[in-house]
């Protein structure tokens, strides 16, 4: 009888928590690019933010634009996600700000151009603290508060997750974990009314080419879709709560054409395109 009563009570101090705490949207590399326009995306939609990334001066600058245009004041957090205690350190900044997290919206992840073996190790396993580590740790560190607001996951995927990527292998190999785990975690969040969805593009014009090192050929006039149109349809998939959101038709064919070819002639026409331009 006691534990029921005291099932009840914690009941009611959740339910009376979701009322009266502030929810917040986090979104991670909201510095410029695609972070920067999801960021627009959400705000016009309603949400107050929590924008992370390393760049102070662009996150204040982007702050100062959404309050301007009417929406909430977001919360700033300059913190670079390499740094293995970068999760803790979010949460205590949103802690100190007395919110919760509704939406996390893991945008951040940079790639390198050319072959892995010629690469500096370390800046390559940055590359894995950022588009794994981070992504894993911030999906789950808040999966509590998501359940309680019924909230979501966005995860910033790409197409280079549906193949194997000789001349960015790590960064292919990144996404390919990104987008695997976020359908399993969208299976096993379901049940609790929690949307994850994840968004795959092409080749999109900003600064993640830059560097990257990547020089746009014609994949990328074929299959480009610019950072705002890939905000716009990110925020509808998972509003609409859609498993993977795919921006442009020609993106959107890639995976069914991959099923037409054996991997290893896959493997080697990407080799070709990509490690002829270096």
């Amino acid at each position: 009888m006691l534990s029921s009563f005291g099932s009840r009570r914690n009941l009611k101090l959740n339910e009376e928590l979701a009322i009266v705490t502030e929810r917040v949207t986090l979104i991670t590399g909201a510095s410029a690019g695609i972070g920067a326009e999801l960021a627009r995306v959400f705000a016009s939609k309603g949400h107050r933010l929590a924008l992370v990334a390393r760049r102070t001066d662009r996150l204040n600058t982007l702050a100062g634009e959404i309050a301007a245009a009417g929406g909430a004041a977001p919360i700033v957090i300059s913190y670079d996600l390499t740094l293995p205690d970068s999760g803790d350190r979010i949460a205590e900044a949103l802690t100190a700000s007395g919110v919760e997290v509704e939406y996390v919206v893991n945008n951040a992840g940079f790639g390198l151009y050319g072959r892995a073996v010629q690469h500096d190790r370390a800046v390559q396993l940055e590359m894995i603290a950022v588009n794994i580590c981070a992504l894993t740790d911030l999906s789950l560190r808040f999966s509590d508060q998501l359940i309680r607001h019924r909230g979501g996951i966005l995860n910033l995927g790409s197409i280079a997750g549906f193949l194997p990527g000789p001349g960015m292998a790590v960064y292919y190999a990144s996404k390919a974990y990104v987008l695997s785990f976020s359908e399993a975690l969208r299976a096993e969040l379901a049940p609790h009314g929690v949307r994850v969805t994840v968004v795959c593009p092409g080749p999109v014009p900003s600064e993640f080419q830059a560097r990257a090192g990547f020089k746009p050929g014609f994949d990328s006039v074929v299959l480009n879709v610019v950072p705002a149109e890939v905000a716009r349809q990110a925020y509808r998939g998972l509003m609409s709560n859609q498993r993977a959101v795919l921006p442009g038709l020609g993106i959107k064919s890639v995976p069914f054409l991959l099923r037409l070819f054996p991997r290893s002639f896959i493997l080697g026409a990407v080799g070709r395109l990509q490690l002829r331009q270096r």
